[in-house]
């Protein structure tokens, strides 16, 4: 007897929980398979002697709809798991003047603006080029005629180079995990774009209250069981079955499963695997196997409770620690995670050498600081794609030659940086592909 096979999800990440969630909302029956003992992806939390730490910080931006309308979908109060506040950075440098830049109470992009021209630590020719660039980009509608790099974005708009140290590359590197020198100005302004140019809350920074896998992970798999579906985890998927250009299932360690639709969410490498071995897929293949990679690594440093930060986020200039986040707001007062994006010298340290780097760099920052008690490194390898000068036109879109089979993740082709907002928009439109092709029956074929 012939039965509606599942769609199968593969990969526990935001943009596979995105989809099941999508899925299970509009009554298709959906098998997510991870291969990890624990859902979440590469924004996940994890335990370390005794600690729950999240495997990466994530800072979140006000224009994130897709994500926030996903958590008010599975009941997810946003106040119980993010700290809303207006756009405020601070950014410190030993001995140097600290840099503050806040967006002031008015309509989008005035609110830039009048904070660009009011901007602490920068002189006036710095704070007058930041508003000529801003306008500049409102003008071009944050948006290019052709990619270049960031680097030479900025220096075409003349911007100082005082500038684009304490502000334009902390900025990039902290959206796009890339430096300027080689990230792609397209992705960089789509960005900012998103962030500045419609909405004044669309700027607000989004601070977590609550570790990473409190966030999404555990209320969507709730979500997805409640609406009759099912996530499986320890199911790694071996390959993938086609039969006359149609996608029919997945082979894993326990055998064949069918299925009526799948959408691949797993990390690029992954992807790249179990495509290049169907000759239907080689060019999704070579599309995704030219992407490449950049690290992020956290160091997690535990000082005495009663020690805090000014607020609950800081950057350092000029260090290799770039942005300090204090735990205080996830109650765990005393614990700072320090990150550190993209490459650099610091992936030839090992763990002591790195935190003893970090250790020393809080202390000309904070000299009245204790020394920390204890630390902890989370090194993200293959945290992002590189967000590189013409990368776009390398990433997939989520439809594939394999009739059934669709693409999810942050590095398909969303526009934006590798980012949960882009995770979760990727799984979305998978998911949403699907429901314009109602799953087919099957039976015994594979």
């Amino acid at each position: 007897m012939s039965h509606a096979a599942p769609v199968i999800v593969v990969g526990g990440g935001w943009a596979g929980l995105a989809a099941a969630v999508e899925l299970a909302r509009c009554h298709i029956p959906v098998l997510l398979l991870e291969s990890a003992r624990q859902l979440g992806g590469r924004a996940r939390s994890v335990q370390r002697d005794g600690h729950t730490l999240d495997n990466g910080q994530h800072l979140l931006l006000g224009a994130y709809e897709a994500t926030l309308d996903l958590l008010r979908l599975l009941d997810v109060a946003e106040e119980t798991v993010f700290l809303r506040r207006p756009l405020s950075l601070a950014l410190g440098r030993a001995g140097g003047r600290e840099v503050q830049l806040r967006s002031a109470a008015l309509p989008a992009p005035l609110h830039l603006a009048w904070g660009l021209l009011r901007a602490r630590g920068l002189d006036l020719p710095a704070r007058f080029a930041a508003l000529r660039f801003s306008h500049a980009m409102q003008r071009a509608g944050f948006s290019l005629a052709e990619d270049e790099s960031v680097s030479a974005l900025l220096i075409r708009h003349r911007q100082p180079r005082t500038l684009v140290e304490a502000l334009w590359e902390p900025i990039c590197l902290a959206a796009l995990n890339t430096h300027i020198e080689e990230a792609s100005a397209q992705i960089f302004l789509r960005t900012l774009g998103e962030s500045f140019r419609h909405a004044r809350r669309d700027s607000d920074l989004l601070l977590t209250r609550r570790p990473l896998g409190e966030i999404l992970p555990a209320p969507a798999l709730d979500y997805i069981e409640r609406h009759g579906g099912r996530v499986q985890l320890g199911q790694r998927v071996d390959s993938l079955l086609i039969n006359g250009g149609r996608l029919t299932g997945v082979l894993t360690a326990n055998g064949m499963q069918a299925a009526s639709h799948v959408i691949l969410a797993t990390p690029p490498t992954a992807t790249c695997g179990l495509l290049k071995t169907q000759p239907l897929l080689r060019a999704e293949a070579e599309c995704v196997g030219r992407l490449e990679h950049r690290p992020i690594c956290t160091v997690y440093l535990h000082y005495p409770p009663d020690t805090q930060l000014p607020g609950p986020l800081y950057g350092s200039l000029g260090t290799l620690g770039q942005w300090i986040f204090d735990r205080r707001l996830c109650a765990q007062p005393g614990l700072m995670a320090v990150v550190i994006s993209a490459d650099g010298p610091h992936m030839a340290l090992d763990n002591a050498e790195l935190a003893a780097q970090v250790t020393a760099e809080l202390a000309r920052l904070f000299p009245a600081w204790p020394a920390p008690q204890a630390w902890q490194i989370i090194r993200e390898k293959r945290a992002t794609m590189a967000a590189s000068v013409g990368v776009n036109a390398h990433r997939p879109g989520y439809a594939t030659a394999v009739a059934g089979l669709w693409l999810a993740g942050d590095y398909t082709d969303t526009g934006l940086p590798a980012t949960l907002e882009g995770a979760v928009r990727s799984g979305l439109a998978a998911a949403r592909a699907v429901r314009r092709r109602p799953p087919t029956t099957s039976g015994a074929r594979a």
